[in-house]
This record gives C-alpha cells, structure tokens and sequence, in this order.
C-alpha cells in the first residue's frame, strides 16, 4: 500500500514498484518474460490517478498493468482500500502477480467520436473542474450541446453522452463525475484549459463487448475466467439503455468477476467510461 498520494513524489513510488519487483525476483529465481502483471487499486477520489499510474507503470518496465479507482456508490465523499487488515484512504494498493497460467490484458469501450468540439476555456486542474468551455459556462455550453435543459444534467445524462479527448491517434473518454450550482462540472480524469474534447455518440454495449471478448477468447484459446474493472458509468449507460440484463448475462458467460470503478488502469493510462480486464486462459499442460 502507497499511503497519501497527495503528498508523495512520483519517485517515490516508482522506487516502491520496483523495490516489489526485487521481491518477486527473489521469491521466484528470476521475472520470467509473459508471466507477471500487475494490479492496482487507487483511491477514486485522490485526483492522482494519471500521477499515480503512469509511476506504477514506469516502475514496473514492460509488465502488463490494469487496475480500477475506488469508488463510494456516486456520493463522492471517501473511498477506501483495504491492504492486510489495514485500512487506507488517499492510498493505493499495487500488486505482482507470477503465474504459469496463460492471460491477456485488453480494453474495451462503446464510443464513436462526433464533429462536434467542446474546448476548455477556465479550468481548477488540481481539482478537475471545468468551468467553461468554448467562453460559455460549462454545464450550459454541454447541454446544449447534447440537446438536454442544463437544469436537467444528471450521471445518466453524462453515462449516455460521453466526451472524449485524441491522444497519440486513439480516442479516449474523459468521464464528467457531477454539475455543480454554478454550472461547473467535476470530472473523474484530469482536465486543463486548451483540451479539446469531442461529443461521443455511444454505440451498442454489448455487441462491442462480445465482439472484445471473442478476440481475447480467440488470442487465449479460451477464456477460463476475467478479472474485471468496470466504470460505473457503463453501467448506469446500461441501465439507462435497458440493457443492463444483456451485459450481465454475457459477464456470466465469460466467468466475470471484479469491481464497479471510478476510473480505469491500463498499461500506462488511466481511462473512463471503459471495461479493462484480464483474462486467464487454461493452464498449459507440463512438457
């Protein structure tokens, strides 16, 4: 467990990953290639997470990380993490994992970017608010934007109608937590002026969902079980979308089990609005 995030250097923490990892090696001989990942759980509510991940990730060279924020059920007041027996808040729990069992990391989302341009003119970076975009008052410029009456903004409307940011070619959702009396938004994700966020028009949750879990099926030769982290505004989409019942079901299907997030970890990115997962294969019969 790495305790107050808010206070900690980011070397700090790359130097405690790869302090685990000279534990792993002396446990198991050596760190052999395509058997080790590692989970992360973070506190959802520390506003570090990218900090936090991208440390994790550069501690940890090229092993495979996923992991997903703490959350508390949307009444953003505390979230905590539990580490043998100790309970933390402003933390985060890193874990290694050796196996001989075949996995494969992925991710999966709903979205397609739109034309439509939302950029941000005032921001609090330290604390996620956006304030405007394109000189307008945040919640009002969004609404109209979606086609929804600002007093109207809810988590569902934001779950329905996500934003997302280009980084290196790849389009990545930058998720709005809640609306605020003056008409600012707080995200889940790091935000600053000059980011140019696209609308999202969401499409099928669970054809894109099967259609990701066939290709790590196909990779595998199977899937024996999924660790998952799921955001919770997929499944509020879900709901919203009435097909909260399909995705359950295809979860089950897939031997699903984990955790309802506040954001997502993959590799060295922390994301929104996804599914990230890792999926275990059958263990490979002795030579």
């Amino acid at each position: 467990m790495v305790e107050n995030l808010s206070s900690s250097g980011m070397d700090r923490i790359t130097g405690e990953v790869t302090a685990l990892r000279r534990l792993l090696r002396g446990r198991d001989g050596q760190e052999r290639k395509n058997s080790v990942f590692a989970l992360c759980f973070i506190d959802g509510l520390s506003y570090a997470e990218e900090a936090v991940t991208s440390a994790i990730h550069w501690g940890l060279d090229d092993i495979p990380l996923i992991g997903g924020s703490a959350g508390d059920d949307l009444k953003f007041e505390t979230t905590s993490l539990i580490s043998n027996g100790k309970v933390g808040c402003d933390s985060a729990i890193i874990v290694l994992i050796a196996t001989e069992i075949p996995f494969h990391v992925f991710k999966t989302d709903n979205f397609i970017p739109t034309e439509q341009k939302l950029v941000v003119t005032a921001s609090d970076p330290d604390h996620r608010i956006v304030r405007e975009f394109n000189a307008t008052n945040a919640a009002e410029e969004y609404a109209a934007s979606v086609g929804i009456v600002p007093q109207m903004l809810t988590p569902l409307n934001f779950a329905s109608h996500p934003v997302v940011v280009k980084v290196g070619g790849e389009y990545y959702c930058r998720s709005i937590q809640r609306m605020h009396a003056d008409g600012s938004l707080s995200f889940f994700c790091a935000i600053e002026d000059g980011v140019v966020l696209s609308i999202a028009q969401p499409k099928n949750m669970v054809e894109a969902t099967r259609a990701a879990l066939l290709d790590v099926e196909r990779k595998l030769g199977g899937i024996d079980m999924v660790l998952g982290f799921d955001c919770v505004l997929r499944r509020l989409d879900a709901l919203n979308r009435q097909v909260f019942r399909d995705i359950s079901e295809l979860y089950r299907a897939n031997k699903i089990i984990g955790f309802g997030t506040y954001g997502e970890q993959y590799r060295s990115m922390h994301l929104n609005q996804t599914f990230t997962g890792i999926a275990f294969g059958e263990r490979q019969p002795a030579e």
